[in-house]
């Protein structure tokens, strides 16, 4: 329905394994497609996640999940990748997928970061959702010099003038 209205990037919570008619309609209609890393389902992904290698794992995912909607009709150009910041996650399998973005970045694809407002913003600085500005975008401008050439924020406002400032400090002609 979305694509249909006009959306042109869809962003899946499942990596396209949700629904089965999802690839088809992503590769029918030419739009962009995120494809997010998570351990088991929203009712179930916090419930004791456990990885060997966290960073090793979901990249290994994202690959697999590349890989797959690649043979489906889905150009790589099209697809943005999510290691999926809190979605299966403990603290510490957040922080080191944050400080290791840029092994993310050679699977040849956008890097997606969403860290605004998460728990793991509020375990680190004891604030309440409401009060996880800075520490959105701080995070976020982190992810940025690790890799992600996106961030999604729920905090627009403070986010742009934080990436103009940042820009400016580092001498950037465009914005990235």
């Amino acid at each position: 329905r979305a694509l249909r209205a006009g959306a042109s990037i869809v962003n899946d919570i499942t990596a396209l394994r949700g629904d089965p008619d999802l690839p088809r309609v992503v590769a029918e209609s030419g739009a962009g497609v995120v494809l997010m890393h998570m351990a088991g389902t929203p009712r179930t992904m916090q419930h004791d996640p456990r990885y060997d290698d966290v960073v090793g794992d979901v990249h290994d995912f994202l690959a697999g999940r590349i890989a797959e909607v690649e043979s489906l009709g889905i150009a790589r150009a099209r697809v943005a990748i999510d290691p999926g910041i809190g979605f299966g996650k403990t603290l510490e399998h957040n922080l080191k997928l944050l400080r290791n973005l840029d092994r993310f970045a050679t699977l040849g694809c956008a890097v997606l970061i969403g860290t605004s407002r998460k728990g793991f913003l509020g375990t680190l600085t004891g604030r309440p959702v409401a009060e996880r500005v800075i520490a959105s975008v701080v995070s976020s401008l982190a992810a940025a010099t690790r890799g992600a050439h996106v961030v999604r924020v729920h905090d627009v406002a403070p986010m742009v003038d934080a990436i103009k400032i940042w820009a400016e400090l580092r001498g950037w002609e465009e914005m990235p």
